[in-house]
């Protein structure tokens, strides 16, 4: 039975897109699954570097589009986990060098192998956003409780229906409760309500995210990380789980103010 390819985008940089990526994919592996990750951030590639791969990197991802290597040539194997593996991008090409029919075609082959094939969008809405949907069947859009933030999901949700991709979930990342209790910070509820895309996920805001990047290894190894267990939480998600969210809402949230500002400018 084929897999199924998964872009995971936002729209917006630096809402822990790729973080996610990397700890969802080793999540999903942890449970026996195999699990390619690729990175369609060409010319600024980094998941290599949040995996803790960037010296194993012999071909990537336009090395593949162009013929210079086969798909296995590409790869490369977890340090790890057996059955993870990356195909990084290219650092020194431009998003041009790949086609959204070049995407499609390699995603078509990879799912004849693997379980999941996570593909790590770009920030944006441009070529490099065109890539790396075009062969995905379902999408996971990343945001923080930020009005810049959420506007960006918005517009990427509608760009992702209007190419025909319905299964679309919604992870929210850096959630910080005391923030939300004060009336700080938009709740998951509320970002629910302004998104309108089912909800997979919560994230808590933890300086354990930053420490592990740094490292080179994915925060879902550390066994007592409450972070780490959100991450492994939307993997049973994904794999039909019925696990539940929490609910954070509070009264005098920021919802009336952030649609104003939003929607009514």
């Amino acid at each position: 039975m084929p897999g199924i390819t998964i872009v995971i985008t936002s729209g917006k940089g630096g809402v822990g897109k790729t973080t996610t990526v990397a700890n969802l994919g080793t999540a999903l592996a942890m449970r026996g699954r195999s699990v390619v990750l690729v990175d369609a951030d060409i010319g600024l590639r980094n998941l290599d570097v949040v995996m803790g791969l960037e010296n194993r990197i012999v071909y990537h991802l336009v090395d593949i589009v162009e013929g210079r290597c086969r798909i296995e040539q590409a790869m490369i194997r977890d340090r790890k986990i057996n059955s993870l593996y990356l195909i990084p991008a290219a650092q020194t090409r431009d998003k041009d060098s790949v086609r959204p029919e070049d995407m499609k075609k390699l995603c078509e082959n990879l799912i004849e192998t693997f379980d999941y094939v996570l593909v790590d969008c770009p920030a944006g809405i441009e070529q490099g956003f065109r890539n790396a949907i075009a062969g995905a069947q379902k999408a996971l859009v990343v945001t923080t409780p930020e009005v810049s933030a959420i506007r960006d999901a918005d517009r990427v949700i509608g760009l992702l229906e209007a190419n025909m991709l319905k299964d679309i979930h919604l992870i929210i990342n850096r959630v910080n409760q005391k923030m939300i209790r004060r009336g700080d910070m938009m709740s998951t509820e509320d970002i629910c309500s302004l998104l309108s895309i089912p909800l997979i996920g919560v994230i808590p805001e933890s300086e354990e995210v930053v420490i592990s990047t740094n490292r080179g290894i994915p925060l879902v190894h550390e066994k007592k990380s409450n972070t780490a267990a959100a991450f492994k939480r939307i993997a049973g998600r994904l794999e039909g789980e019925n696990i539940p969210i929490p609910s954070d809402n509070h009264e005098g949230g920021l919802l009336g103010i952030v649609k104003k500002l939003l929607w009514n400018a």
